[in-house]
């Protein structure tokens, strides 16, 4: 399980003597066999900006700075997997962010790379290599020229073919969960948000929000190509738009309408699920499927990093609840970090606010952040740690009827 770390130019190597070790929180911790897994097909080798190497010498066990102008490596996973660690690293300059990854901690063993991770789904579906690239622009060009005055079309075939964005990919190859974003607005200021960042945040937001309204008509021809077999899933709320609730009246006309003339596939709405007015009025409309982004169950915690803007947990737990209550198929897209999610009162927390909204299931979703300028923002453990592999068994312990996942899946069985 040895070092793996980066020179300035790209160059990946492995250290013939020093171990490579991970971090969980803010601690340095040794990394054990089974902990581990071949690096997955999709996955991609990373340097870590603005650090230095650290391995641990297994004749001492003492951890070391690699001399040299070298960096941290870490890898960046794809869908269906479930990190167990950050990379371990020395932040040469405090004052830089890295970029908004979920990078995971990756080691040199019996010639090939390992991962501090584990498999919580299938990862075939998601697997970026299955995404024909030349077929992704026959579709887009076709629905381009199909709609030609569609904005949505115009903007999902940017996020596809510049962002390489899966899901606005899936809209146009007619695949798995479509895209269909509508909002430009958000109720909430995430820590680290991936499409809008204030100039003082020290974040590059990593693609461009929505910067339009789209009109119900582009909103259900988008539905209506997708919504074309019963396993199919067409998704508000993107990492390219705010919070799609805001818009809730686009939405309700437009699940309306698209029920007026077809009942194939799944309509999903991925949401902070703050607004419970405008969430029981979606529901009401026709919804199958939601999907609530959340990072804990502990007001403190969720507070800090969604600030949210005139509504709390209990919203999230109430719009949750109703959703439930009348037939939708209700998940959690749960940001998880090593060192923090698995906390001893995160994790009963999380147990507690599982039951009582009645979720079927959980989407393990890794984390893009800067360990360092997300621990200084979030309130320190006050039980223990029990590590990333433990919370899983914990979870599928004391939560049997509870999938848990990585991605939006279409359900056994949906009563409506």
């Amino acid at each position: 399980m040895h070092l793996v770390y980066a020179d300035e130019h790209g160059n990946v190597f492995d250290h013939g003597e020093l171990y490579g070790v991970a971090r969980s929180g803010n601690d340095l911790v040794e990394l054990l066999e089974e902990e581990l897994i071949p690096l997955p097909a999709g996955a991609t080798l990373v340097g870590l900006p603005y650090t230095k190497p650290i391995g641990l010498d297994p004749k001492s066990g003492e951890m070391k700075l690699l001399p040299g102008n070298y960096q941290a490596v870490g890898a960046l996973l794809p869908q269906g997997f479930t990190r167990y660690y950050v990379p371990g690293y020395y932040k040469t300059d405090k004052t830089q962010k890295f970029p908004l990854f979920g990078y995971t901690a990756v080691v040199w063993k019996d010639g090939e790379f390992y991962v501090a991770a584990d498999a919580t789904d299938d990862p075939e579906p998601w697997n970026p290599e299955h995404c024909d690239r030349g077929e992704l622009e026959i579709q887009v060009d076709r629905l381009l020229k199909t709609y030609p005055d569609n904005q949505l079309y115009k903007h999902l075939s940017h996020c596809a073919l510049e962002y390489e964005c899966l899901t606005a990919s899936n809209t146009f190859l007619q695949r798995l969960e479509g895209a269909v974003p509508v909002s430009f607005s958000c109720n909430a200021g995430c820590y680290g948000c991936i499409s809008e960042q204030p100039d003082d945040s020290g974040f590059v937001a990593p693609q461009t929000r929505l910067k339009f309204k789209p009109t119900v008509d582009d909103v259900v021809n988008i539905m209506l190509e997708h919504l074309k077999t019963p396993q199919s899933i067409i998704s508000f709320g993107q990492g390219c738009e705010g919070e799609p609730s805001t818009q809730a009246k686009t939405i309700i006309e437009a699940i309306k309408q698209v029920r007026a003339q077809t009942s194939l596939g799944y309509i999903n709405i991925n949401t902070n699920a703050g607004l419970s007015d405008h969430l029981r009025a979606i529901t009401d409309a026709g919804l199958d499927l939601m999907r609530v982004s959340t990072i804990s169950a502990l007001d403190e915690h969720y507070n800090a990093y969604y600030m949210p803007r005139g509504y709390t947990l209990k919203n999230v737990e109430k719009s949750l609840r109703y959703a439930a209550d009348n037939g939708v198929y209700t998940s959690i897209n749960y940001l998880i970090f090593p060192g923090v999610t698995d906390r001893e009162e995160e994790i009963e927390a999380m147990i507690e606010f599982v039951r009582r909204t009645g979720l079927k299931l959980i989407q393990m979703r890794n984390l893009n952040i800067d360990p360092d300028a997300y621990l200084s923002l979030i309130p320190p453990a006050k039980g223990e740690i029990y590590g990333m592999k433990t919370l899983l068994d914990i979870y599928r312990q004391e939560l049997p009827d509870v999938v848990i996942g990585s991605y939006t899946h279409v359900p056994p069985v949906l009563s409506r």
